[in-house]
């Protein structure tokens, strides 16, 4: 396929273009260029910004933008009729938040005056309906995997490796629902070239692996180091911690656990989305943060994730 990529040097979409390379696609990526990977340059914030997109034709575009959401409609109304179809890297935030799960694709959404990244999402799912076409809305849920630049494995990873008493949140059997960024890659491309259509929860099915799982084989990949003291949700709660910001990808047992780990993906996965053990993520992930030789990018629009280590030296009773 001939596949244009808008964005495509971060974490989703970078996966996704070098995806498409490794299946022999022709990849274009549109970006502004401050990182480097550019074949057509343009900001979709400024005036004139979209001009590089003005001629040519796709077979498929895949758009990973999160902010606000006209710059997707103005996108899509460009490409109209010069692409064969159109993806929106949407989110799970787009429903309203604590509805009771399993949460399915018909699941109540937020208003679209939302303010912040949800509201941002929902807005760019209605713009994306500009193309005209064949748009798959691609509701991922949490997305772990090389090139992560939110920080939330990268964090875990960092702190196990460091080793020591180490904070472990409990429960250690408390099911996780994620999907790997190469999984996500795959089914959107996949989607892509079958021309499917309408919003798909892109998530591991519930209970694809445990936090004790998750952290046991962190600790495992970055040398054993760490001594996991597996605590209550009780405690943690009651110091005050913030769950998926200072404790990132965990939420205690209860409804914003529930709404988070509960998705209901069978449309995905009768699509043909596959998602690799856990193993392999954390593996692979290790291997990138070596690589770097620096800092783990972090995205600017997101807030730093990560506990105090005097936080988690009270909570051990150190």
């Amino acid at each position: 396929m001939r596949v244009l990529v808008l964005g495509g040097t971060g974490f989703a979409g970078r996966a996704v273009a070098e995806q498409a390379a490794r299946r022999g696609d022709e990849v274009t990526l549109f970006n502004r260029g401050r990182r480097g990977g550019a074949s057509l340059v343009g900001d979709r914030l400024a005036p004139d910004g979209l001009k590089a997109l003005e001629t040519g034709e796709w077979d498929a575009v895949v758009d990973t933008w999160s902010a606000d959401g006209q710059a997707v409609r103005r996108t899509a109304e460009l490409l109209r009729g010069r692409a064969g179809h159109y993806t929106y890297i949407s989110s799970r935030s787009v429903y309203r938040w604590l509805t009771p799960g399993p949460l399915s694709e018909a699941a109540a959404l937020v208003e679209e005056t939302e303010p912040g990244y949800a509201g941002d999402k929902l807005r760019g799912e209605r713009g994306a309906a500009a193309f005209g076409g064949p748009v798959l809305l691609a509701r991922a849920g949490l997305i772990l995997g090389p090139y992560e630049d939110v920080g939330r494995l990268p964090w875990w990873l960092n702190r196990i490796a460091r080793g020591g008493p180490t904070l472990a949140p409990g429960p250690r059997e408390l099911p996780l629902q994620y999907i790997d960024v190469r999984d996500l890659a795959a089914f959107v491309l996949d989607a892509a070239a079958a021309r499917l259509d309408g919003p798909y929860n892109l998530v591991s099915e519930p209970g694809h692996t445990t936090m004790g799982e998750l952290l046991e084989t962190a600790n495992e990949v970055t040398g054993g180091h760490a001594e996991l003291r597996w605590t209550g949700p009780e405690v943690i709660v009651a110091k005050g911690v913030e769950p998926w910001t200072q404790l990132p990808i965990w939420f205690p047992p209860g409804p914003e656990h529930e709404f988070m780990n509960t998705a209901e993906v069978g449309p995905a996965v009768r699509a043909g989305m596959r998602c690799r053990p856990v193993r392999e993520t954390v593996v692979d992930t290790w291997s990138w943060l070596r690589s770097l030789g620096q800092p783990a990018p972090q995205r600017d629009d997101r807030p730093r994730v990560g506990l105090d280590p005097a936080v988690e030296r009270e909570l051990l009773g150190e």
